[in-house]
């Protein structure tokens, strides 16, 4: 088993580095995957017209690389080399601020989810968890990850980050389920590694990554020791399933002419990945055992994550400017009305990006040496979006019109007899090809309802932690005590010395008021 995959290991580090979406999509070729969708195995997961869409996404992110280099790429401290910014660990909080530029640019180019950002928030993760369980337990997983790290940079391979569980009865510990497999555990172990057994949900883009890394999702006590396991291995791994999950209306990519698509090009894609004893080599193994730092390990990861959600601006703006033409095509663009709720629109997305690069520009540093954005505003941008996206979604229906639900689909306007009939009932303005309405009518529908709905709604609300998780962690940091003593202060009120709140240190209030360490253009 371990032959075989430093094998893999070794043919993939002959090649040159992926720089371009087209070297992207050529080096996921001819892979020795187990992919199930609709109930049938791939054989060509590259070529299938209902995964390729998620795959042109995921090539966006090396594209941008190439034309906006000092937004989506980075010099790394490990390889002293130009890499993709999504394998890039920040030095400082401009690089956690260009990840967000990066992300809403990216979300504009695709209007989907382009499937990197957990890869990338793991691998930063990562870099602080592993010093700090080595600085207590002088044990070898900072080494190990940073090997990785250099490995994964120098042949710009797309990481996957395997969190979610399926968790089974959610009242119970990963020990106590009447499955143990419920959560993903290590069933066995010798002197080169550990087996691995479980699955993991709503894998993001796991079937277009080179590598993943898998990692515990809940807390976890001394009986959960077997859960506590992070490791790193090739998508193609023995072992590995994969079962596409199914997306709205995703059958319409096997039609042709794609007018019925609404998004032409791109799209999302999630899985159920199910590992069956599947084998993870001590060299990338960088936890085993050390349960008490999962908790720090889920707490740094959503961090990262629920600011990541800015990605959501970038597909906002798309939908907001198909709300904005469509209005325009119906002759209502100059109603008051209309350009109210587009100005609401507007105000609500720009609301998900503000507190999403706020977050990162009151970044700190870390002991390893890696740099977190701020967890308070972090949770504030997730929440908003849990709530912001469904409304603007909702006010680009508005503005859509009950077509958007109602229109002859594609066969019908192509057909020979009903085509021109259905263009003509369908024209608005005279100088205005219907088809393009179809066209806008479409992308709306594919972004509020159909597959793309799946990343800029449902994922909104449950990505990084359902909305209850923000609003435990929000008010976890609300410092009560201390914003009760300004009031105190200020009604001339002699503040009670033994409800003084602590105002240093780490506290939110201390990170609001401190200086940048770095300017950000």
């Amino acid at each position: 088993m371990r032959l075989q995959l430093h094998l893999i290991v070794i043919i993939r580090d002959m090649t040159q580095p992926i720089a371009t979406g087209k070297e992207y999509i050529d080096s996921l070729r001819n892979r020795d995957l187990n992919v199930y969708l609709l109930g049938e195995k791939i054989s060509d997961p590259v070529e299938h017209p209902i995964i390729r869409p998620s795959i042109n996404a995921v090539a966006e992110t090396y594209d941008l690389a190439q034309t906006n280099p000092d937004l989506a790429s980075a010099i790394s401290p490990y390889t002293n080399e130009r890499i993709n910014r999504f394998l890039h660990i920040a030095e400082n909080p401009s690089d956690l601020i260009l990840q967000n530029k990066m992300q809403r640019k990216l979300g504009q180019l695709t209007g989907t989810c382009f499937q990197r950002c957990v890869g990338m928030d793991a691998l930063n993760t990562l870099h602080s968890v592993t010093y700090d369980i080595d600085q207590e337990n002088n044990t070898p997983y900072h080494k190990r990850f940073l090997s990785f790290l250099t490995m994964v940079q120098k042949h710009g391979f797309v990481i996957g980050g395997a969190m979610t569980d399926v968790k089974g009865d959610r009242s119970l510990l990963p020990h106590q389920q009447h499955d143990p497999d419920l959560f993903v555990r290590v069933v066995d172990r010798n002197e080169e590694g550990v087996f691995i057994r479980g699955a993991k949900a709503h894998q993001t883009g796991c079937i277009n990554s080179h590598w993943m890394v898998v990692m515990p999702t809940v807390r976890l006590t001394e009986m959960d020791q077997d859960y506590a396991i992070i490791g790193a291995l090739p998508v193609d791994t023995k072992g590995i399933t994969y079962i596409y999950g199914r997306q709205p209306s995703d059958t319409r990519h096997l039609e042709e002419g794609g007018l019925d698509t609404g998004n032409q090009k791109f799209s999302g894609q999630e899985a159920l990945v199910i590992f069956k004893d599947v084998f993870i080599p001590n060299e990338y193994i960088f936890m085993d055992g050390e349960y008490g730092f999962v908790s720090t390990l889920i707490e740094r990861f959503t961090c990262y994550h629920r600011r990541s959600y800015v990605c959501k601006s970038g597909v906002g703006d798309v939908l907001i400017g198909a709300a904005a033409a469509i209005a325009e095509y119906n002759g209502v663009d100059g109603a008051s009305h209309i350009k109210d709720k587009l100005t609401e629109m507007t105000h609500l997305n720009e609301t998900i990006y503000g507190t999403g690069i706020a977050s990162s520009y009151q970044a700190k540093a870390m002991n390893s040496g890696v740099y977190i954005n701020d967890d308070m505003l972090s949770n504030v941008c997730k929440h908003h979006v849990t709530k912001f996206t469904y409304e603007i979604g909702r006010l680009a229906q508005d503005l859509a019109g009950a077509l958007v639900v109602t229109m002859p689909s594609a066969k019908d306007i192509n057909h020979p007899e009903l085509g021109s009939i259905i263009k003509k009932y369908l024209r608005t303005k005279a100088d205005l090809d219907p088809e393009d309405r179809i066209r806008i009518l479409r992308l709306i529908e594919n972004m509020t309802l159909g597959r793309n709905a799946v990343g800029y709604l449902t994922e909104s609300l449950h990505g990084a932690g359902s909305p209850q998780a923000q609003r435990i962690q929000i008010s976890r940091q609300m410092q009560l005590e201390f914003k009760k003593q300004l009031a105190r202060a200020l009604a001339g009120i002699l503040p009670d010395p033994d409800e003084e709140a602590d105002q240093g240190g780490d506290s939110y209030m201390s990170r609001v008021f401190s200086l940048p360490e770095s300017s950000v253009d």
